[in-house]
């Protein structure tokens, strides 16, 4: 069963992270943007999933630190949704084969 709290947690950061997005096109709609807040406003969903998995950096958990290594082994090699997918799946995965 999944804690509920857990469930909360997820949800949170999924409407931080639209509101992040959302938020900064409705704001500034009718600007233009220069390059580095462009820059600043793509790099947004990318702070969210570090905070995310930024816990597991000091877990003694060995499942959560090898979810963690494959986390950031795809993150160098592919975009942001396969990386998230990957992410998930490792560490669902092994906390299940793991304990």
């Amino acid at each position: 069963m999944i804690d509920p709290m857990t469930v909360l947690a997820v949800l949170a950061m999924a409407g931080v992270t639209y509101l992040t997005r959302i938020g900064g096109y409705v704001m500034l709609k009718n600007r233009a943007l220069g390059q580095r807040a462009t820059a600043v406003m793509e790099a947004a969903p990318g702070c969210v999933l570090i905070s995310v998995i930024a816990p597991d950096f000091v877990s003694r958990n060995p499942a959560n630190l090898a979810a963690l290594a494959i986390t950031l082994l795809a993150a160098t090699r592919l975009p942001m949704l396969p990386t998230v997918v990957i992410g998930v799946t490792s560490a669902g995965v092994l906390k299940w084969l793991m304990g």
